[in-house]
């Protein structure tokens, strides 16, 4: 069986989103560091496709159907957003993320820190004052 003209519109578009799009579009070259540092850029990418056709017969012609030519088209578009980057040096690993607003994940570690920092410096001042208190308990006794 004939291969049909939409198939063939089809595998071109395919075949172009193909060389488009790959794993190195979404995980960038690497990019060593004067200090060591490996900085690896990450971007979403988005995209979508359509193809369609149609074809029409005229009608019988001395008793035989006669086809309209096939037609038909394509499209596709493709959006690259940077998500950001990752940088592997001094012992560790960091995912830096371009600010594109606030994120509500970023907002809520930012938080969780905050309050780790707080808890903290309560614990501490208490146990300042907790010390400072046993301390002039213990010279008002002598």
């Amino acid at each position: 069986m004939p291969e049909h003209p939409i198939e063939g519109l089809m595998k071109t578009t395919m075949n172009n989103l193909k060389e488009m799009v790959d794993v190195n579009t979404i995980v960038g070259e690497a990019v060593h560091a004067a200090d060591g540092s490996v900085i690896i850029p990450v971007s979403k990418i988005s995209f979508g496709f359509a193809s369609g056709g149609s074809e029409f017969n005229r009608g019988k012609n001395n008793g035989q159907e006669e086809k309209l030519p096939f037609g038909g088209g394509s499209g596709a578009g493709v959006a690259v957003s940077p998500v950001g980057f990752i940088v592997v040096g001094n012992e560790q690993i960091k995912l830096l993320t371009v600010d594109e607003g606030s994120s509500a994940l970023t907002n809520l570690f930012g938080f969780v820190e905050k309050m780790t920092d707080n808890l903290q410096k309560s614990f501490t001042s208490k146990n300042d004052t907790m010390n400072t208190a046993e301390t002039a308990n213990t010279t008002e006794m002598k």
